[in-house]
Parts: C-alpha cells; sequence; structure tokens
C-alpha cells in the first residue's frame, strides 16, 4: 500500500458487532493525529452493530500502519480499513460483491444438490473450492454433474428459499444514495441471479448459465464458467463501462474465487471468508452485517 503524498485524505473507518473499545479509538487516534491534520471522529448512525471513522489530511509517514492499527483493532473484533486518496475523499463509484454466501447467505449448488441427496458431498467439494484447495472451474463441474436428471422445477423450489445476507438490500441501498453503481459477480447460476438481480435493482450482474434438456438439468453448464480470472475481468469491464478508476471500485467477496477481483480493487473486502482471503484482502468483515462494508467508507 502507498499512501498518498502530503495533502491526501486519509480515513480509517472502524466497524464491530459490539461498543468499540474506547482505548482503541484513543489508540487509533493519537497514531492517526501524528500523521494527519485536521482529525475528524464521526459515529455512525447504524443499527445492529457499532461504527465510527477518523478522518483527516494526511502531514506525515504511516509506516507501520498495519501494526498500529489493524492487528489490535482484530483483537479487539473490530474490523478496520484505512482508505486514502480519491476512495477516501469522494467514496466508491462501484461496489461489486460476490453472491453465494455472500449477498445470499447459502452456496445456491448446494441447495440444488440437496434435492439431489448429495448436499453433503456437494458441501465439502465446494468448501474446498473456497479455500484454494481445488480448481474452481474443475469443481464446479464435479459439483454441477450431480444435478444431472433433476426436473428444472428444482431452480424454483430453491429460488424460494433464497435469503439475503443481512445488510445487502440496505448496502445497495446506500451505494445509489451516494452515487454508486454496485453490481454482482457470481459463481452460481442465472436461472436463480436474474430475478434476484432485478428485483433488488442491481446494475449489473454475471453468473453460470445450466444446461436444460427439455424439462430437465443435464448436469453441464453453457458457455465459460465466472471463476477467478473472470470475475476480476468482469470488475474491470464494468470500471471501463461506467468510467470509474479501479482506486474506486470496492469488491466484496468470502472465497478463494475471489481473490483476483479483490487484487485489483481500491479496496478488497474478506467478508466472514475463509482464511486464505482474509490473509490476502485489504480488510475485513467479519459479522454478518453486509451494510457494514459501507460503514467501513463513512457510509450510513
Amino acid at each position: 500500500m502507498i499512501i498518498p503524498a502530503v495533502g491526501g485524505t486519509v480515513r480509517l473507518g472502524l466497524v464491530s458487532p459490539r461498543p468499540l473499545s474506547p482505548a482503541y479509538v484513543q489508540h487509533a487516534h493519537d497514531y492517526l493525529s501524528a500523521r494527519a491534520a485536521d482529525l475528524t471522529f464521526t459515529e455512525l448512525p447504524v443499527e445492529g452493530f457499532f461504527a465510527a471513522t477518523l478522518t483527516g489530511t494526511v502531514t506525515g509517514s504511516f509506516d507501520g500502519w498495519r501494526n498500529e492499527l489493524i492487528s489490535p483493532a482484530t483483537a479487539l473484533l473490530i474490523d478496520a480499513a484505512l482508505t486514502w486518496g480519491p476512495l477516501a475523499e469522494d467514496g466508491p463509484a462501484l461496489v461489486v460483491t460476490d453472491v453465494d454466501s455472500t449477498f445470499i447467505t447459502a452456496e445456491v449448488i448446494e441447495l440444488l444438490a440437496r434435492h439431489a441427496g448429495r448436499e453433503e458431498e456437494v458441501a465439502a467439494i465446494t468448501d474446498r473450492a473456497m479455500r484454494g484447495e481445488l480448481d474452481f472451474a474443475e469443481s464446479l463441474q464435479e459439483r454441477v454433474a450431480t444435478l444431472r436428471g433433476l426436473p428444472v422445477s428444482v431452480i424454483d423450489d430453491v429460488a424460494g428459499d433464497i435469503e439475503m445476507t443481512p445488510g445487502a438490500e440496505r448496502l445497495v441501498a446506500l451505494a445509489r444514495a451516494n452515487g454508486s453503481a454496485f453490481c454482482l459477480v457470481s459463481g452460481g447460476f442465472t436461472k436463480i441471479l436474474d430475478p434476484l438481480a432485478t428485483s433488488v435493482g442491481i446494475d449489473r450482474w454475471i453468473a453460470n448459465e445450466l444446461e436444460v434438456d427439455g424439462d430437465v438439468l443435464t448436469g453441464r453448464t453453457i458457455g465459460p464458467i465466472v471463476g477467478r480470472e473472470a470475475k476480476a475481468h468482469q470488475v474491470t469491464a464494468w470500471a471501463k463501462e461506467l468510467g470509474v478508476p479501479l482506486e474506486r471500485t470496492v469488491c466484496v467477496g468470502d472465497g478463494a474465487n475471489d481473490l483476483a477481483m479483490l487484487a485489483i480493487a481500491g479496496l478488497g473486502v474478506a467478508f466472514q471468508a475463509k482464511p486464505v482471503v482474509r490473509e490476502q484482502a485489504d480488510t475485513t468483515v467479519s459479522f454478518n452485517r453486509l451494510d457494514a462494508v459501507g460503514a467501513l467508507l463513512g457510509w450510513a
């Protein structure tokens, strides 16, 4: 991370499911006040969790900021994000999130596999893929193969069981209110995502296409699989289409399949994520509120 030259804006966002530690807030204030002028502390009016920001103008070096700001926050169950430059000054212009276990609470492939009596088998494969232990494309093909012969009607059954993650709709509303586009990238399936995205008012989305023969699933997908690199490519394409610099893009995901898009974003957020993702992302949200991502950016 490169902190901007003197004069740039810097913001520390803090979120937690419990009240923020006054001792930590004071520590963060002391650290930042030695490196940023006009420092302001703002408690955000959120419901169901706690959030605050510290914002100022850079005047000095931020060497060692991870050890001074992030490590102690993590120990106190506080998720912290340091943003700077245009992202701190103007906020995101594009927010992109993964879908399964991020924008929604479940993995759709596992819900479909339940109808084939193979949920546990598929869940085990999904977990290994999300941890980065299996190639996502190959693992998806293997999991989709378990659906062969299921009636297409199971898709409607599963769609009725989908629950959005707490705060998901709120995050979309916050993006709208702050002039940001909101998009979804999914390793799941269009037949589930299309109606969901339409109902919530998502700007753009992509997912995999299940092949159907008559009124049954064939156990195959159609077209290129939306995997790790495809997600990053799509984020880049949307940013270009919308005229948004990647430094003002925020990406959110939970599995290894999301790492490439988290890496290219101005801020990559690991949401209740696997260890490999938490280790590589810019920041984390470790509790079940997707709108906490907005609070890290000062949205409330």
